[in-house]
């Protein structure tokens, strides 16, 4: 180990060493331990549900915006949902030890892809209680031991989490470093984890842009990046007014935390004047305010618009990702204005167009270089569960290993198994 304080030497040594067991263990061997961890969760449910309502009380108290007190939040539907996660990755098919291609060279060797665990992970994320679950049974799934680093504002659910898995962990004869949970907030900590090369073999930060911005900038580590979202709708010209409102609400309100939620939308010119009068009705109706272009600003005032929460949109509107029930609205010319739009202003998340033609439709996919692009559906369906893949571990904005939505295989990494005769290189 190099020169890191005596608490992470310790946790990477026992992480290390957890890892050279996990990567060994049969499906079965993995699924029993995921379906142990699912019954000592159930088990503690009262406690875990009573440290969470600490964790959301101290939030409040200390000013938390409401939107993020939700994500925080462990309800009774989101602790079946974490329980029902972990059953559907035991259900899922395991990558580990599947031969992705398999050919013979010159030599009459046998080369093949196999699929193996990454080794050591360290999840790094904010609120949102589940992801230590979730991020758990993926790691445990493709024999990857991971170090839980959670925000602060969770860490009493964390640990009440944690008692649950190390519970199970222990009854199935797992290493103890299989999975571990820092528990300081401690910056420094973080950093020196970070940078601990030798004991960590990838970072997954999952939250807003300071804590990925934070792990960019210290991370020595090979890092996945799960970005921000700041994620566009786009209206073309003719299109359904019901169904637009419909599907623009529902990715700004149905979770306005989320990183998947719409902060910007883009709307054509011909259909501005129909369009914004009811798409404002419904978004005020929904205590969401509004930061209009000039020339949506003016179709609103024609209309006699409540435009009491609303302001007029500045650059800095475009840029940001609210995960709040606030919105961008913006009238373009065309749908190249609006491509344009979203080139400038994305985060590379998620983005969709409403529209009945079909080569813009298909123009709109071909040029929009986002992790997922949508056509007449609602950005909030970017996520592991609604993609098929179980729980998800985050959702990639970078382009190398992983992009989207990560389920088990972006956990595994591939290395070359060689057969031969007795060949020797001429």
């Amino acid at each position: 180990m190099q020169n890191y304080s005596e608490d992470i030497k310790k946790m990477g040594k026992l992480a290390k060493e957890a890892s050279k067991v996990l990567r060994t263990l049969s499906t079965a061997d993995k699924n029993q331990l995921l379906l142990a961890i699912k019954e000592e969760l159930i088990n503690a449910k009262t406690d875990i549900l009573s440290a969470n309502s600490i964790d959301v009380a101290d939030a409040r108290a200390g000013g938390l915006k409401e939107a993020m007190v939700e994500r925080l939040s462990l309800t009774d539907q989101r602790f079946n949902e974490m329980i029902q996660g972990l059953e559907e990755v035991a259900l899922l098919s395991d990558p580990v030890g599947e031969v992705d291609a398999m050919w013979l060279n010159e030599a009459g060797l046998s080369i093949g892809q196999k699929r193996v665990p990454l080794g050591v992970i360290a999840m790094i994320y904010e609120s949102r209680p589940n992801v230590t679950v979730d991020a758990t049974a993926l790691c445990l799934k493709t024999g990857n031991a991971v170090i839980l680093k959670g925000g602060s504002d969770a860490l009493t659910t964390n640990i009440a989490l944690l008692k649950a898995i190390d519970a199970a962990i222990e009854k199935q004869g797992m290493p103890v470093g299989t999975v571990q949970l820092v528990k300081t907030p401690d910056r420094d900590f973080t950093k020196q984890l970070l940078s601990a090369r030798d004991a960590i073999d990838c970072v997954i930060p999952r939250g807003g842009a300071g804590l990925i911005q934070f792990v960019a900038e210290h991370s020595k580590v090979p890092m996945i990046e799960t970005g921000t979202g700041n994620c566009h709708i786009y209206v073309d010209e003719y299109y359904s007014i019901e169904k637009s409102v419909d599907i623009i609400l529902n990715a700004k309100v149905q979770r306005p935390g989320a990183c998947n939620a719409v902060e910007t939308v883009l709307i054509h010119n011909r259909i501005a004047p129909e369009l914004l009068p009811t798409l404002l009705t419904s978004l005020k109706a929904s205590n969401v305010s509004v930061a209009l272009c000039d020339k949506s600003w003016e179709i609103a005032e024609a209309s006699n618009c409540d435009l009491s929460s609303a302001w007029h949109a500045t650059e800095v509107d475009y840029q940001t990702e609210y995960l709040d029930f606030k919105l961008a609205i913006k009238v373009v010319d065309s749908l190249t204005e609006a491509v344009d739009h979203i080139d400038n202003y994305s985060t590379g998340h998620s983005e969709a167009i409403l529209t009945d033609y079909y080569e813009h439709a298909q123009k709109f996919l071909a040029s929009v270089d986002s992790s997922a692009v949508y056509v007449n559906a609602s950005t909030r369906f970017t996520d592991g569960g609604q993609f098929g893949f179980g729980a998800e571990i985050g959702i990639s904005t970078q382009k190398l290993h992983a992009r989207g939505p990560m389920g088990l295989k972006a956990l595994t990494t591939i290395k070359y198994i060689v057969y031969g005769t007795g060949q020797i290189r001429k």
